[in-house]
């Protein structure tokens, strides 16, 4: 039986990427002066327009939040008057208040610990009600959806060119999308391919055509999965040259599906970027992965889905939910059992085991929050623990 999926994914100079990774950045500078720094900063951004918003509280250190949003477009490429958007010349406005001390109280100081105060993990509390999911299988060796993990090496790819000045043409903004074809389940081929470039007004639209599909596409995507019958589309409307915050709008936490898994696992609908890890937005969707990647590469599951749930100031969550759709070596209602004894869903025990203290986000801002090396929510440490619940 044959079925398609797609998947998308945009470069760091799309409006919306851009937004992201500003927020990231000033929550890195924060974190920076002080781990315990409560964060949650949104951007938006428009023709020659960045404004910084949201609630910062910080014991110590000092932030020059409009430095960071410059140098932080200035990286991401924005730094020439023709590309509509320029670091040097656009504004910056900040509107930042400090965190509701209401939501303080909880997060601060548990419903647990106001309880007992017995275990240092009940210390904090949920920042928000809210459910997480996490997800892995093992369709790719980073143990994600196929079309979600070449849609970013498409972008990451098309990033590298620009940077690498290959061609001399290219502007940030940019997106792709990846159709796969399964067969009885498994990935099998790529259907087609969509890949949208910023350009200068000079170059010929066969011409970039040509380049995109040999610098980029054919580097970026295993020959073994293009064929003759594969769909290519390079800027389909044969123009794309005013893009970035000229030519859309841009906002934290709209590419939330990007983010995570290309749409092939469900999100709980809060986004990341610019929120500390007290916020289990956060916190808890990168410790979803981390189980649900243990749970995969340990062999208990070809496929895993996870759900937490959490109340408002409450340390403990209020459920832990398994999907492995078939495939788990024992049922899913045993691993939901299993699952909280070797893993805490508690924030600080979640913040302590993967080090979500230290400023590391603006890392994470582009390109996908799982699936790449060098975070810790991607290590696999507790295989051997998860396999003796078949062995």
């Amino acid at each position: 039986m044959k079925s398609y999926f797609s998947s998308e994914s945009v470069t760091e100079g799309h409006p919306d990427k851009l937004c992201d990774q500003v927020s990231d950045a000033v929550l890195d500078a924060f974190l920076a002066q002080d781990p315990h720094a409560r964060v949650a900063c949104e951007v938006t951004t428009t023709t020659g327009l960045i404004l910084v918003m949201g609630e910062i509280s910080i014991a110590k250190g000092y932030v020059d939040i409009p430095n960071i949003v410059r140098e932080t477009v200035k990286n991401i490429g924005y730094d020439n008057a023709e590309y509509g958007f320029d670091y040097r010349t656009c504004s910056v406005l900040v509107a930042i208040n400090e965190q509701s001390p209401d939501i303080a109280l909880g997060v601060n100081n548990s419903l647990e610990h106001k309880q007992n105060g017995s275990d240092q993990y009940d210390q904090i509390g949920a920042g928000d009600q809210g459910m997480m999911f996490g997800y892995a299988c093992n369709e790719t060796e980073e143990l994600m959806p196929m079309a979600i993990m070449l849609s970013h090496k498409l972008t990451q790819r098309l990033a590298d060119v620009r940077k690498k000045k290959l061609v001399d043409y290219l502007r940030p903004d940019g997106k792709a999308q990846v159709t796969v074809e399964y067969q009885d389940g498994k990935p099998f081929r790529v259907e087609a391919v969509v890949l949208s470039t910023q350009h200068n007004p000079d170059v010929e639209i066969e011409t970039l055509r040509k380049d995109m599909q040999r610098l980029v596409i054919r580097e970026a995507i295993p020959t073994s999965l293009l064929d003759a019958n594969t769909k290519i589309y390079i800027n389909p409307t044969g123009r794309f040259v005013i893009g970035g915050p000229q030519g859309d709008s841009g906002l934290t936490g709209r590419k939330i599906i990007v983010d995570t898994y290309g749409g092939y696992a469900p999100h709980g609908g809060g986004s990341f970027s610019g929120k500390d890890p007290t916020k289990v937005d956060r916190s808890a969707t990168y410790f979803a992965r981390y189980v649900a990647k243990n749970v995969v590469a340990s062999g208990l599951a070809d496929k895993c889905e996870l759900q937490v749930a959490y109340a408002i100031g409450k340390a403990k969550p209020v459920s832990v939910y398994v999907n492995t759709f078939g495939t788990g070596r024992i049922p899913d209602d045993k691993i939901s059992e299993a699952l909280p004894k070797i893993f805490d869903f508690r924030p600080k025990a979640m913040i302590d085991k993967l080090e979500l203290a230290k400023p590391q986000y603006l890392a994470t801002a582009a390109y996908g929050h799982f699936g790449r090396s060098g975070f810790s929510w991607e290590k696999t440490d507790k295989v051997s623990e998860l396999r003796e619940l078949y062995e």
